[in-house]
């Protein structure tokens, strides 16, 4: 009787083992674009998370006061007292405290930016002024979204997003326990569940990386897919769909109001998500006595606006009042607009007039800040962004440890084609949902079939 064949075993062995390959090298390409942006994201995010900590203590000179048995001054004379400690600029913005403890903080606009002053509720003393774009969580935030180094550095963002997801994604083909060669074995947890070798070994470090993939991955994927509603593209787009799908901004609040061009995300800094681009109402009337900021402060107290709102002041005669809250609890924000002539309630939106989409990305985005369920929200996602951090520093140690030297070390494409076409395919397919990074793709596949030739080319004479 002839012997069994073996050869659709092997056959599939080889596949197997050229699509881990494949896999491999697209994760590769993917870790060394994406690992220095998520050490800064994650160190940046590790900060944000904290605001509201790091400014009760680090700046507690400015932002904490002693609460008084004495009533607050007036918003208005707050105003006055804000405008006189910065001459020559226009107040903007006016954000309520947020507690009794807390100061309130007038944005003054001149000829140099925008200057945040921060006062005394109590007695409207000066406790601080320094330019909007300077103010630490301020740029902790625009380093976060790399805003901070202008628009196409913030496009870089949904790129990382994207190529993250592809991290992720592969890295978990990765992890994932394949059948030892023979085809018998098993059990065996190290590089899975358990950290092999010592630091001085490259195992150690790989199984390391492995292990905490495994166990963050999850998380990682979360933040970036929260983070990705905020991108230039992916997420203005994924804006426009769920607004005409009516799952997004409540357009019907805005029916018969006039308004203007000015997106409502201009004049203040927390509308959130859905309302970001919704239009700025204008005031009906042009002419008569606008109501003052004191009188709107009032109005919008009586419609339940939350304590720590802020308040863009009317430009111009057909300005308004436009006030919005975002307080830890997502269901309690709020945008409202009033006419700055009669203080009609131009229109007056709660977290539930929000359609699906954006209620479901308000509650992302919530949680991806630690807001939303308090310590163990906060501790949660900082565990995930040291978990990025490890990552990164070992996928680097791998990669330093197992690179030939005075090469970049890339892993090399199997020889079978199948598995090399199967995997950049589905790549491909993945920069289709996320457009920033299909161009980063294909870019990639440009170059590297480029250096591919190249290589080629100089070899062929040496063996001519």
């Amino acid at each position: 009787m002839p012997a069994p064949s073996h050869a659709p075993a092997e056959g599939a062995a080889r596949l197997r083992d050229a699509l881990h390959r494949a896999v491999w090298r697209w994760h590769f390409y993917a870790g060394l674009l994406c690992l220095p942006f998520l050490i800064l994201l994650s160190v940046t995010g590790s900060l944000y998370l904290f605001k509201d900590e790091i400014d009760r203590t680090l700046f507690s000179y400015r932002t904490v006061v002693a609460v008084r048995a004495a009533a607050p001054l007036s918003p208005e004379r707050l105003v006055f007292i804000a405008a006189d400690a910065v001459p020559d600029a226009t107040p903007t913005t006016y954000a309520s405290p947020e507690a009794p403890d807390r100061a309130a903080v007038v944005t003054m606009a001149g000829p140099s930016g925008k200057t945040l002053v921060y006062l005394d509720p109590y007695d409207g003393a000066v406790l601080d002024r320094v330019g909007r774009d300077a103010e630490a969580m301020r740029v902790v935030r625009r380093l976060h979204s790399l805003s901070f180094f202008g628009p196409v550095a913030n496009g870089l963002i949904e790129v990382v997003a994207g190529f993250t997801v592809i991290l992720v994604l592969s890295g978990i083909y990765l992890w994932w326990p394949r059948r030892p060669k023979g085809g018998r074995g098993g059990g065996q947890c190290g590089g899975i569940l358990s950290v092999r070798g010592d630091p001085a070994k490259r195992v150690w470090w790989r199984d390391l990386h492995a292990v905490t993939g495994f166990v963050a991955g999850a998380g990682l994927f979360f933040l970036a897919a929260t983070g990705l509603p905020w991108s230039i593209v992916w997420g203005d787009q994924l804006r426009a769909l769920s607004n005409r799908a009516g799952l997004g901004l409540p357009t019907e609040l805005w029916a018969g109001v006039p308004v203007s061009r000015v997106p409502m995300g201009e004049v203040l800094d927390t509308t959130g998500w859905a309302l970001e681009t919704a239009p700025l109402p204008r005031s009906e009337a042009r002419e008569g006595v606008p109501i003052g900021i004191d009188r709107a402060a009032e109005i919008l107290t009586g419609l339940g606006m939350p304590a720590g709102y802020e308040l863009a002041l009317p430009e111009g005669p057909a300005g308004v009042y436009a006030a919005a809250a975002y307080p830890r609890d997502v269901t309690r924000q709020r945008m409202i607009s009033l006419d700055q002539y009669s203080g009609r309630p131009l229109v007056n939106v709660t977290f539930g007039d929000i359609g699906l989409v954006g209620r479901g990305i308000q509650y992302g985005i919530g949680l991806h800040k630690g807001e939303y369920a308090g310590r163990i929200n906060q501790l949660l996602m900082l565990a995930f962004c040291l978990a990025t951090i490890l990552l990164a520093v070992t996928a680097a140690v791998m990669w330093w440890k197992r690179r030939p030297k005075g090469r970049l070390g890339v892993p090399a494409w199997p020889d079978d084609r199948r598995a090399v076409a199967g995997v950049t395919g589905l790549v491909v397919a993945m920069g289709l949902v996320f457009p920033l990074t299909g161009l980063a793709i294909l870019a990639m596949i440009a170059v590297d079939a480029g250096l591919a030739g190249l290589r080629r080319g100089i070899r062929r004479p040496a063996t001519a």
